[in-house]
């Protein structure tokens, strides 16, 4: 099964709807809470280039955003992505 990491932040919707995704698959996952974290915000800033919330990467490669996330799973390429 594939590494996957999730920056996230408290009260997010997005981060909220990313999780629910995984679990419903089963997928197991690190999570980073940068609420209140300045320098891990800034670590997920420089690895991913994006400010937003949540930033999702498997197996080192960055996935994107919910939206990303989402979109790979309509695709198809999710599963696959999660099986290496």
């Amino acid at each position: 099964m594939a590494d996957v990491v999730m920056y996230t932040r408290k009260m997010c919707g997005f981060c909220t709807a990313a999780k629910k995704l995984l679990g419903d698959k089963g997928v197991a996952f690190r999570e980073f809470d940068a609420t209140f974290d300045f320098d891990l915000k800034q670590e997920m800033i420089a690895k991913s280039g994006r400010r937003t919330f949540p930033q999702i990467f498997i197996d080192e490669t960055h996935v994107g955003g919910c939206d990303d996330l989402f979109a790979l799973d309509k695709q198809g390429k999710l599963d696959e992505m999660l099986a290496s």
